[in-house]
């Protein structure tokens, strides 16, 4: 991993945006297999699921992978709080209105994907309401990262002291007390792959894809990654284990000890 981890400055690689060009494949390639990634992929319990966002972005750019996982049986929401520009007020406080609202309606705990940004706030409410959310599932979320190691520094900021982080020179949502799946890519073009892991654990591990940073939320591995997760009993998590089909697009998982709760 030595070349990801000096990934330096976004500013400083300007090339890097250019491999995102990369993700127009990726749909191809995304609504080519969702027929029959729906048909095979793993099924378990319906689940309640929350997807959230990445910056500037909305419910429109997760549209796809909730479909996909509708087909797949389980209750699916996307945020319903237009593009996500950071942790305005009405950001946060609507978050944790739709996190309560899905609790209450599904009568348990609910599971939570996010991509990007939006994985990090929902590692943040996980870390501040581990009784409303199952598990999460972060797809290129800058889990531990210096916010000058990004373009959008200023949210940065403004997110830790939003959320009443201390270090308002870090974001740190690394270690949280609930199931989770870190999803990251080596060739992501607009954070540092290495920052979108987190510390391996009994039930922290992370997953590595081919993808680009855009395109995680088209990736028909990525879709298998989350419908595998989501299809895990309650009460019970066990590391992913690709199929052997899909190997050369998950080249590695790293974590995940087998455990039961």
């Amino acid at each position: 991993m030595s070349d990801v981890q000096t990934q330096g400055p976004l500013d400083a690689r300007p090339a890097r945006l250019l491999w995102e060009l990369r993700f127009l494949g990726e749909v191809g390639a995304f609504f080519a297999a969702a027929g029959p990634g729906i048909a095979l992929a793993p099924r378990g319990e319906p689940r309640t699921v929350l997807v959230l966002p990445g910056f500037l972005a909305a419910d429109r750019s997760t549209a796809a992978l909730r479909i996909a996982l509708r087909g797949l049986g389980h209750d699916v929401h996307g945020w319903g709080l237009g593009a996500n520009v950071g942790p305005a007020d009405h950001v946060v406080e609507g978050l944790r209105d739709q996190v309560a609202k899905l609790v209450r309606r599904s009568g348990g705990p609910i599971d939570v994907v996010g991509w990007s940004l939006g994985g990090v706030y929902a590692r943040v409410l996980a870390a501040n309401r581990p009784e409303q959310v199952r598990q999460v599932i972060s797809l290129g979320s800058p889990i531990r990262m210096r916010h000058d190691q990004t373009g959008l520094s200023g949210t940065f900021k403004r997110f830790a002291n939003a959320f009443g982080f201390r270090e308002t020179r870090q974001i740190d949502v690394d270690r949280i007390p609930v199931p989770s799946t870190a999803v990251w890519t080596r060739t992501d073009g607009i954070v540092p792959g290495i920052s979108c892991t987190q510390t391996p654990g009994p039930q922290a591990e992370n997953v590595e894809v081919r993808s680009t940073h855009v395109g995680l939320t088209h990736n028909p591995a990525v879709l298998w990654v989350v419908a595998d997760r989501l299809a895990q009993p309650p009460g019970s998590w066990e590391r992913f284990q690709p199929p052997a089909a899909l190997r050369p697009m998950i080249p590695s998982v790293e974590g995940g000890e087998p455990c039961s709760s």
